[in-house]
């Protein structure tokens, strides 16, 4: 399938989206997450993308992960969709900045209850002792709000990747794949086409 010919790579990647979710049977959200720690030392993780517009691409995080803390000390990342059923990907890169907290609240109090007790139990990438360790975590928690409204833990909370880059990939024959890339310059998008 030949890569639509247009100057907004937004409506592109909302194009290719809206295909993924039918067909891809899971998690046609799932995204690498691509981060690099102060000294720039790269680490890469999926994540699922919660929310996308023209201000950029969201996901959730605990703020104290490994994620939270390189994203704070290098604010910048980089995404990586693959559709394997769709034989198509695309890349995103951009600078991150933490949504509001608004924001972080409404999506919270979207998730089922299990991931927000989740969220307060576990102190995620840090070192546990054993499963028990967070069971228990998980059972201390679900008493302490018992039926009541589970609130957004305060070290938990949103990043948005504003993008000013994209790569589109589709594949082709013979591994002659068709690649075009975005790249924002001030209020407008240059493209230019790559050889495979």
């Amino acid at each position: 399938m030949a890569i639509t010919n247009t100057d907004d790579p937004l409506f592109l990647f909302a194009e290719w989206f809206d295909r993924a979710k039918e067909a891809e049977i899971n998690e046609p959200t799932a995204v690498t997450l691509a981060t690099a720690s102060k000294s720039g030392r790269p680490s890469a993780r999926m994540v699922l993308l919660k929310h996308h517009d023209e201000n950029g691409f969201v996901f959730y995080t605990n703020l104290e992960s490994r994620k939270g803390d390189e994203l704070r000390d290098n604010p910048f990342a980089a995404l990586l969709f693959h559709w394997k059923s769709l034989k198509q990907q695309i890349r995103i890169e951009g600078p991150v900045e933490q949504v509001p907290d608004s924001e972080a609240n409404a999506y919270f109090a979207t998730r089922d209850r299990g991931s927000q007790i989740g969220a307060w139990a576990s102190d995620q990438s840090r070192p546990m002792s054993g499963r028990f360790q967070l069971e228990t975590n998980i059972a201390k928690f679900a008493a302490k709000f018992g039926v009541s409204t589970v609130p957004k833990p305060p070290q938990w909370s949103g990043f948005r990747l504003r993008p000013d880059y994209f790569e589109f990939w589709d594949d082709g024959k013979f591994r002659l794949h068709e690649r075009i890339v975005y790249k924002r310059e001030k209020d407008a998008w240059t493209t230019e086409h790559l050889f495979p």
